[in-house]
């Protein structure tokens, strides 16, 4: 099955729509890569400042692949000339054991 890699980025509250932006801007990016299978950019509804980058991939390699890319290092540009939009993050890894959609 698919593994699932999500990084948790703390983002101050008064720069939460830059970091939205920044995501707008390379919308698509990942969805040209082998392998890729699903992302969403989750935003805190419940006071916390962590937004969360989830991914899905058909392989670990696979995902190497796309940090490994220079559509990966394009992608993230801004954090380099810009600056970074959060105080922290977190990679988490997790396998898919188990999928269900919903029904038709």
């Amino acid at each position: 099955m698919s593994v699932v890699r999500i990084n948790a980025i703390t983002v101050p509250p008064e720069r939460a729509d830059e970091l939205v932006e920044r995501f707008a801007r390379r919308a698509g990016e990942v969805a040209k890569m082998p392998g890729f299978e699903a992302f969403e950019l989750l935003a805190p509804t419940d006071g916390r400042d962590v937004f969360l980058v989830y991914t899905r991939w058909r392989s670990q390699e696979d995902f190497d692949a796309w940090v490994a890319s220079p559509a990966f290092r394009h992608g993230h540009r801004a954090h380099d000339t810009e600056g970074p939009v959060s105080s922290a993050s977190e990679l988490w890894s997790f396998d898919v054991v188990q999928h269900e959609d919903a029904a038709s």
